[in-house]
């Protein structure tokens, strides 16, 4: 099997890239060491802390925080960071070629119960000029790289440099990561759906139509069954799709009229979203593509709606039907 460095040689990048992508790559299999010694290193349970988000944070969100900052600091490769842990952007070196935004642990929620975590990455070019948070603010079409690595049964990561999509399954023996997916393809359509139903109450009228309709299954206007996944995990769910189809999506909704959407946009959404369409699906806000949205801050959040091609186009069309204005506001 290719190894991810011999991967990258054939990939036609920048040497600094291949550097780069080692690097997190390298990070990534310490995360997954610490993950997998759980409570035997103590390091499970929350902190008194909390991050920008107002969210607490776990001790494995400190932890793997600093190990992906210590490590790209030391690369030699980064302008700045920007991290979900991290209440504003982080010089690293004038010399650097890239930017990398990340979420060290996603689904951090899960880990004391001991179910799918990963960490998830975006790298795009350094702009000349003084690093500030606006360096940082390029749509997602401007990124050179992105992926996610799972730590579950097995720790995979996918990646892409805008040449699709591969899989690499770290190898527990030699401690390097094997090419076991080239080309990874998403199915066009699905009868697979990820939400979170608890919040059904609360979303836009055309995501509540959407979803009545595929719990309607063949009597329905679908006229066709549809099973539900969630796994918490934006990482998880995301895989999931990649691997066997499916539409995931974390819709817009007014639980908390200040904080309509989720998930964020420079770490979670325009990642993913690269991911998807690299692998033949689509990824949109229900109104824009995500990969076209011009952001605003480095902490943004958006509405994201993700996966299978056909199916995202029928959820595009609920929302085309009942779209009269424009979208809610951050």
């Amino acid at each position: 099997m290719q190894t991810l460095a011999q991967h990258l040689q054939q990939q036609a990048i920048p040497e600094s890239l291949t550097q780069l992508l080692l690097t997190l790559a390298d990070t990534s299999k310490s995360i997954s060491q610490a993950v997998r010694h759980g409570a035997l290193a103590g390091i499970l349970g929350a902190t008194e802390q909390e991050n920008v988000q107002g969210e607490t944070q776990k001790k494995l969100d400190v932890i793997t925080n600093d190990m992906l900052k210590d490590a790209l600091q030391a690369s030699g490769h980064v302008r700045g960071l920007a991290s979900e842990e991290e209440d504003y952007v982080v010089p690293v070196s004038d010399a650097g070629e890239y930017l990398v935004c990340f979420d060290p642990l996603d689904g951090s929620s899960n880990i004391d119960i001991n179910s799918l975590v990963g960490t998830i990455f975006s790298v795009l070019p350094a702009l000349q000029g003084e690093l500030t948070e606006q360096s940082f603010l390029q749509s997602g079409r401007q990124q050179v790289a992105a992926g996610y690595v799972l730590y579950g049964p097995s720790t995979i990561l996918a990646l892409t440099v805008g040449k699709g999509v591969s899989f690499f399954t770290l190898n527990p023996d030699s401690g390097a990561f094997l090419l076991t997916q080239d080309d990874v393809q998403i199915t066009k359509d699905t009868a697979e759906f990820a939400i979170n139903m608890s919040n059904q109450r609360f979303w836009e009228a055309p995501m509540q139509t959407y979803i009545a309709d595929l719990l309607l299954g063949k009597i329905g206007p679908r006229e066709k069954s549809f099973n539900m996944r969630w796994i918490a995990a934006m990482v998880g769910d995301v895989h999931r799709v990649l691997c066997r189809g499916g539409i995931f999506t974390y819709p817009t909704d007014n639980k908390n009229p200040e904080k309509p959407y989720k998930l964020r946009l420079m770490y979670e959404a325009n990642p993913m979203a690269f991911l998807v369409e690299q692998a033949g699906g689509k990824a949109t806000t229900g109104y824009q593509s995500i990969l076209d949205i011009q952001p605003e801050a480095i902490h943004q959040r958006v509405a994201v709606i993700l996966g299978s091609a056909n199916e995202v186009d029928t959820c595009l069309e609920y929302h085309a039907e009942d779209y009269s204005g424009d979208e809610p506001t951050l």
